[in-house]
Parts: structure tokens; C-alpha cells; sequence
């Protein structure tokens, strides 16, 4: 039986497509309510306007745009990692207004190697407790593993942040680990908690 378990181990390890970020044209997707597309510049205003509100950024730490020229350069190197296959980031937006931002959503730290990357989103306070990020996250789960060829799905939280905990919990997500003061930020040391989640295909 252990034979023929390696054996069957073996042969998935042999046919395990390699991973790649390259498409084509931009995989936009789309949900019941939601368009998942490309950042384009003319996101810029309101990109910067949520990534200056505190009350957005209250547990993303990272420091905040000091321009929309800031914000520019940003989209611009989304759109270089995406043509680069380092990364892949979607604009959220209903599909009755598909040109207005709304919040994004994406991959980032691809772990070429061992088929692995890190999953982060935020979303404009208006839109909050309508279950867009559910939505979007379980789009953008679904076409991590069966379209990129992800093994593993993390996410990096802040541990203040319950509402994205239970948002990852919610998805399947298991919490991973848990470093003490890992993260140096505005003058001190915080702690982060480490989620993953495994494709069940593998």
C-alpha cells in the first residue's frame, strides 16, 4: 500500500503543471455582482483616496502615498508585474459601473518554486458588510488554483484585524503561525498572523 500511495505521489508531483503568472491578455474575471479587471491609470484618484484613509489602512502597514503621482507609479508597477508574471492584481467593481474602483484584490510574493503566493484586498468603507470581498476572494481563490496552478494561498494579517481573520476562516483558511514582533512599522515592532490554504486538487 505505501508503494503504491508513493507511486500515485510521484506521478502528481510529475503532471504538476508549472506554476506561471503569463497570460496572454489579462485574466479579468467576473462573479454574480463583480468584474475583477486591470488597474489603469485612471484609477489613480481613487486609489490614492483609499490608500489615505485611515480608516481603510487601519490594519494594511504600509506607508500611505504622499501624492496621486505616488499612486501612478503604483498602478504602474502593477501592471509591469503583471506583464512580468510576478504578480497579479485586480481592480474590484460592480458590473453596472465597471470603470469605478471600488477596491482591489491580488497576488503578490509568488513563490515560483514551491507553487505559493500571498493573497491581499481591501475595499472602500461604503461598500463593507455586503459581502464583496467574500465574493471577490472566492473568484480569485478558484482561479488561483485551478488556472495559475497554486498549491498554496497565503495571507498576512494583522493581528488586530478579526474582521479579515474570520473573512479567511470563512474560505477554508488555517492559521499557519504566529511571529512575535516579526514586522517594524511607524516606530515599532508588530506581530503578524500567517494563513494558508491548500488546493484541494493537489
Amino acid at each position: 500500500m505505501l508503494c503504491e500511495n508513493f507511486a500515485c505521489f510521484a506521478f502528481n508531483l510529475l503532471n504538476l503543471k508549472m506554476l506561471t503568472l503569463n497570460f496572454t491578455n489579462f485574466p479579468v474575471l467576473e462573479t454574480e455582482r463583480l468584474i475583477l479587471r486591470e488597474h489603469d491609470l485612471a484609477d489613480a484618484e481613487v486609489l490614492f483616496a483609499m490608500r489615505t484613509n485611515e480608516t481603510v489602512m487601519k490594519y494594511i502597514d504600509r506607508e500611505r502615498p504622499q501624492d496621486i503621482f505616488e499612486v501612478k507609479d503604483f498602478i504602474s508597477r502593477f501592471r509591469n508585474g503583471y506583464e512580468n508574471g510576478d504578480n497579479l492584481a485586480w481592480v474590484i467593481a460592480l458590473k453596472d459601473k465597471p470603470n469605478q474602483m471600488i477596491g482591489s484584490i491580488g497576488y503578490w510574493r509568488t513563490d515560483f518554486a514551491n507553487h505559493r503566493a500571498e493573497i491581499g484586498y481591501m475595499l472602500h468603507p461604503d461598500y463593507w458588510r455586503q459581502g464583496i470581498i467574500s465574493e471577490a476572494l472566492k473568484r480569485t481563490i478558484d482561479f488561483g488554483f485551478n488556472e495559475v496552478n497554486l498549491h498554496t494561498i497565503s495571507a498576512n494579517i494583522n493581528v488586530e484585524n478579526d474582521a479579515s481573520r474570520q473573512m479567511l476562516i470563512k474560505h477554508g483558511f488555517i492559521k499557519e503561525a504566529y511571529f512575535k514582533q516579526d514586522y517594524y512599522f511607524r516606530g515599532q515592532f508588530l506581530d503578524s498572523e500567517i494563513y494558508g490554504l491548500l488546493n484541494p486538487n493537489h
